[in-house]
């Protein structure tokens, strides 16, 4: 068959017609030039729901789907960290990581086994106002999942070793959490913009390890209670089916708890206030902006969820295209808004380079006092508006979806048909409503911001913007001099030094994988430090670092292998200046190293080194000890951070000793040391943070 010709007298005829090109012509009829006309907006298709209380007061919600043969349910009770014992912050997590940890009937692993038998899930977790237990099933699974809610909630065992499990795991990740800006950033601004309100108390490591079994215990018997719980379904099962289940597994449930504490307003600011949490070598800053809200119930919720999605929610959004796209600023920008069953907060963030963290902030801040103060385009407005309209659906497609969805307005005390009408809310929104609802909810010449970043670099700049108030990374107020003092450069009699070898065993998960072992040796013309490190399969590695009696570094070499993959480093250092080459472990692959002439500042050490010369710092309880090093697989000069957090006893090989607990902070691998707190300071053990990896000192 021959093939069709170009220009064919049918098709050349028809485009005359139209005074088209062919192929614009085909083009325009295949891809419309304008979108179609939107449908009329009806509301979402949810089935009637089904609504009942027990005789013992528990509230049940049923959403009834016969579109897939699943069941989702959600039972909560008013037990969030709101209702944290005073001084034990953290207790809501414990209780709730517990209950499918063992109950009366199955130990952990036979609870875990059971639901896992038949393919669904169950899980539990604390809010700030509530304690939830989830559940995923398939509906033939139903009576199953029923039970091991019923366990979970009603007739958990907290078993010690569970609790101590847990707590050492909770403690893990708030090391990490601490060396983390992000994270920093979230908890210094929940703390200052809530003030002594209990949202913005969170866990620390001592509240955590004052919790006790008799507070778990009593934490249980006063919150799970069913006046004060209310259960979700949402999938293939019918109201008599709901009614029994419900009955079935929790009807015998009984008591009352205790009421709420009564609300309390949350601080409000007269002007824009920083707070700028010190975090020394910081090369960027972690920025969040924000102020309280209102009630989840009041209705300019719509109009603030809109005027969000306008600011900040997206990749198309205000913040991101400003601060991103046109100004090369930061990877991203984005706002959001948080619902409480109290008072709510409205926040924007962005990571920035510490150069152009006060410019950051000054535009952030305008792009608030924008959406309050100027009507956003009708095409823009529109946009945005039609973006949270269509994409509702695709947020209720699942049972567990639309459990979740209908447990989280109802457990607000939003209105009872809050789910179903929110789309037709949401459009009614007009840019009139947006702009003053921007303007009372994000108050941007009253507005809090919080800067994760080096205070050194930052504070005269934000001066400029605002009042600062200065705290180091758990919040504690710090003076300029405090800081200043803390940023110098590490001073110490390097006549102090002394020969000395260490040996460390390395445990991965509590299990031998591997050693290191280290060596410092007087030569003719200064020192050497050696040291050679395995951890099974997956690196093998020399480093030898020669400096002279000045504690002036001269020359760095590591070779060994990675992965299976050859590593080595070279570095020379001649005249307070740096070079080096080499092929290193970079993030996720290999990766080629060279750069030449660094300025090294004087006092600047080799990173590698660090571990050596700690037993020779004058340690002392509250020290904050920070060093210039050369961090030597990239070529920069950056600042680490040695904090004492405390003294505790440390056991190892060697048997038990008084130590200090130091925190590392400002590189890659933040951690801990543990050092002897007398004698030769010893390092006994260390690890970086949120990794199951420790070297234990074993000589």
């Amino acid at each position: 068959m021959r093939p069709l010709m170009r220009g064919t007298p049918l098709v050349v005829a028809l485009l005359a017609q139209l005074a088209l090109p062919p192929q614009a012509s085909l083009a325009a009829q295949q891809f419309p030039t304008r979108p179609p006309a939107a449908l009329p907006l009806e509301a979402a298709p949810f089935p009637p729901f089904v609504e009942f209380e027990l005789g013992n007061g528990l509230r049940v919600v049923l959403v009834p789907s016969e579109k897939q043969p699943v069941l989702s349910f959600r039972i909560s009770v008013l037990g969030g960290s709101l209702y944290d014992p005073a001084g034990k912050s953290g207790a809501a997590d414990l209780v709730a990581g517990l209950l499918t940890k063992g109950t009366v009937a199955r130990n952990a692993e036979q609870f875990a086994e059971a639901i896992e038998r038949v393919g669904g899930s169950i899980s539990a977790s604390a809010g700030p106002d509530f304690l939830s237990v989830n559940a995923a099933v398939l509906a033939a699974d139903r009576e199953l999942a029923f039970d091991l809610v019923s366990e979970a909630l009603l007739r958990p065992t907290f078993p010690t070793s569970e609790i101590e499990l847990l707590r050492t795991q909770t403690l893990s990740a708030l090391e990490f959490a601490r060396s983390q800006p992000g994270a920093i950033a979230g908890r210094i601004f929940a703390q200052a913009v809530y003030g002594d309100h209990p949202y913005g108390r969170r866990a620390d490591a001592a509240s955590v390890r004052a919790i006790t079994r008799d507070d778990l215990l009593e934490f249980h018997r006063q919150r799970a209670r069913p006046t004060q719980a209310l259960l979700v379904m949402a999938g293939a099962i019918d109201s008599t089916e709901a009614h029994r289940l419900a009955e079935r597994a929790f009807g015998a449930w009984s008591g009352r708890g205790p009421s709420p504490p009564p609300a309390r307003p949350a601080p409000q600011r007269a002007r824009t206030e920083i707070v700028l949490v010190h975090r020394p070598g910081s090369v960027q800053s972690n920025i969040i902006i924000g102020n309280t809200t209102w009630m989840p119930t009041d209705i300019r919720g719509y109009a603030l969820t809109v005027a969000n999605q306008v600011l900040g929610a997206a990749a198309d959004s205000r913040l991101f295209q400003d601060l991103r796209e046109v100004r090369g600023w930061t990877y991203g920008a984005y706002s959001s808004v948080a619902r409480a069953r109290g008072i709510g907060t409205f926040t924007a963030t962005a990571e920035v380079r510490t150069e152009v963290t006060d410019s950051a902030v000054v535009e952030m801040l305008a792009h608030l006092r924008r959406m309050g103060n100027e009507p956003v385009p009708p095409e823009e407005f529109s946009r945005h508006l039609e973006t949270l309209v269509g994409q509702f659906p695709l947020e209720v497609e699942t049972a567990a979806q639309v459990a979740g969805q209908v447990a989280t307005a109802r457990l607000l005390g939003l209105a009872t048909d809050y789910v179903q009408t929110y789309r037709q809310r949401l459009a009614a929104v007009t840019r009139e409503q947006l702009m003053a609802t921007a303007r009372a909810g994000m108050r941007a010449d009253a507005a809090l911001v919080v800067v994760v970043g080096d205070g050194t670099e930052l504070r005269a700049r934000l001066e400029a913007i605002a009042p600062v108030t200065m705290v180091d990374v758990d919040g504690r107020a710090l003076s300029t001099e405090a800081v200043a003092a803390a940023s110098t450069t590490l001073q110490f009699d390097a006549s102090r030094l002394e020969a000395r070898s260490d040996s460390f065993t390395v445990f991965v998960q509590g299990q031998p994988f591997g050693f290191q072992v280290s060596e410092l040796q007087r030569t003719a013309d200064g020192w050497e430090f050696r040291e050679q490190s395995s951890l099974g399969p997956v690196i093998q590695q020399r480093t030898t670092v020669r400096f002279d009696a000045a504690l002036t570094m001269t020359s760095t070499r590591q070779e060994g292998r990675f992965q299976g993959n050859d590593l080595f480093l070279e570095v020379r250092y001649t005249d307070g200046r740096a070079s080096g080459e080499g092929v290193t472990p970079g993030a996720g692959q290999m990766q080629s190293v060279q750069y030449r002439d660094v300025a090294v500042p004087p006092g600047t050490v080799d990173d590698n080194l660090l571990v050596a010369l700690l037993p020779f710092v004058p340690w002392q309880p509250d020290a904050s000890i920070s060093v210039s090093v050369l961090a030597t697989g990239k070529g920069t000069v950056e600042r680490r951070t040695f904090r004492v957090l405390g003294e505790e006893v440390v056991t190892t090989p060697l048997g038990a000793f008084a130590a200090f607990r130091v925190s590392y902070e400002g590189g890659e691998a933040p951690g801990t040391y543990w050092i002897e707190s007398s004698g030769q300071h010893r390092i006994l053990k260390f690890g970086p943070t949120g990794v199951p990896l420790e070297f234990v000192r074993e000589r």
